[in-house]
């Protein structure tokens, strides 16, 4: 797993959108610029500590469609999509890791690590080159690190049964 960095086009938009969503009181989790099929995307994801809804959705695509039209970023045409970054969200930036030390996420290895192909752990700390995690007082709880290298991604976890 690689750390990703934003490109061109998605570090102007997430500098035009920044404060539209600090005004609304939410956080950019990402923008990213894709193509799919014959068509563009433009998809900034947000977040917020009371999580988010489609208000908050319609509040962050109004002024931010009216900036990207007025300083036009994007030469060719493109779908605006304002969504949610997801309970379970994929980490993968630098900030990504940042915001989500202290919390419990799942990692899917590339090869089988310790006889796993995936750990749901604690994670204590990252830098470029590992994660420092612990794992579940049912799993050992023991602290370890994994390479960044072996890892195929790492997400957020949340446990379902527990909400039921």
């Amino acid at each position: 797993m690689k750390m990703k960095k934003f490109g061109g086009t998605e570090q102007q938009v997430y500098g035009l959108a920044k404060p539209v969503a600090d005004e609304l009181g939410l956080l950019i989790w990402d923008v990213r610029f894709e193509k799919e099929g014959a068509l563009w995307y433009l998809r900034i994801f947000i977040d917020s500590e009371n999580g988010v809804s489609i208000s908050d959705c319609e509040a962050m695509t109004r002024p931010v469609s009216k900036l990207l039209d007025e300083h036009d970023p994007i030469p060719q045409g493109y779908m605006l999509e304002v969504g949610s970054a997801g309970i379970e969200r994929e980490l993968f930036r630098e900030s990504h890791f940042e915001a989500s030390v202290g919390t419990v996420v799942r990692i899917r290895m590339i090869r089988e690590f310790n006889g796993k192909k995936e750990l749901v752990v604690l994670l204590d700390n990252w830098d470029k080159e590992k994660l420092s995690v612990t794992a579940s007082d049912e799993d050992g709880g023991e602290s370890f690190e994994i390479p960044l290298a072996e890892i195929a991604f790492v997400k957020l976890y949340e446990d379902f049964d527990e909400l039921l």
